[in-house]
């Protein structure tokens, strides 16, 4: 019997690029699409987290053209092995007050913000510290830094959850730092019911989101 559920999806929108946006765009989609060759899953998932970044960026005020390239770019580190993001981390000096080998899930975007300004030296820094701040967030957590963070879970080619379906219903009609939070703490839920290491700077993050609340 065919699922009677809709799949979710999020409006298109037609943004106004410049030319030299439009073709920075082609140019980091040709770039994923080598980067990302062998995983055509996490591609088609880069791909569409950039269109509901830039969805979310035309409702909540962050820059559309910076939330696309930010998707596209954020896993970029996810062509690499475990051990590899594990020893990229270690030479780059990445600090995480725990043993990388327990936090190896958070380190690609923190890697790649620091590798790609290299390659991309035309891209700002805002997009790059969304794409350190997409796999732990922070409690400082800029517009474009909530957009990205709460596409790269809600995007459509996602499997639905409880958790996922709440936010997915909130985005576009919630204030974004309610819709943020809300995000944060299912991606919380996940971990602890995943039975997976939980990393000791997200339980300062949450705790410093909530004092703000109630401040």
């Amino acid at each position: 019997m065919a699922d009677s559920k809709r799949a979710w999806s999020h409006p298109l929108v037609d943004i106004p690029y410049t030319e030299a946006q439009r073709d920075e765009l082609a140019r980091l989609e040709r770039d994923i699409r080598v980067q990302l060759a062998e995983k055509p899953k996490r591609l088609a998932h880069s791909l569409s987290v950039a269109r509901c970044a830039e969805w979310m960026a035309s409702i909540y005020g962050a820059d559309p053209f910076e939330a696309r390239c930010s998707g596209i770019l954020h896993d970029w580190c996810k062509a690499w092995t475990n051990d590899r993001q594990i020893d990229e981390a270690a030479a780059l000096g990445i600090e995480m007050g725990a043993p990388l080998e327990k936090v190896q899930p958070l380190l690609h975007g923190i890697i790649a913000a620091k590798i790609l300004p290299e390659r991309y030296p035309e891209l700002p820094g805002s997009v790059w510290q969304a794409i350190s701040r997409h796999t732990t967030g922070a409690a400082d957590m800029s517009a474009l830094d909530m957009v990205l963070f709460v596409a790269d879970g809600i995007e459509p080619l996602r499997k639905p959850s409880p958790g996922i379906e709440e936010v997915r219903a909130m985005a576009g009609s919630s204030p974004l730092d309610e819709v943020f939070k809300t995000s944060f703490a299912d991606g919380i839920v996940y971990v602890i019911e995943t039975r997976r290491y939980l990393y000791e700077g997200t339980i300062d993050i949450y705790n410093a989101l909530i004092e703000k609340e109630t401040a």
